[in-house]
């Protein structure tokens, strides 16, 4: 069982840092759309996705 506890523990770190990650993204989101307005927002968010295809 001493085996299986390191691989919980970065496990558990991979999670905590994906959750830290979309934490971010989403207080990124919202600064970002409290700051420039919803349509600018949303232009943005367009105009990246049209760059990308």
């Amino acid at each position: 069982m001493a085996a299986t506890r390191p691989q919980g523990r970065v496990a558990s770190a991979i999670v905590w840092a994906a959750a830290g990650l979309g934490a971010l993204v989403l207080l990124g989101s919202l600064s970002l759309w409290f700051h420039y307005g919803t349509t600018v927002f949303f232009e943005m968010i367009a105009a990246g996705i049209s760059a990308c295809f």
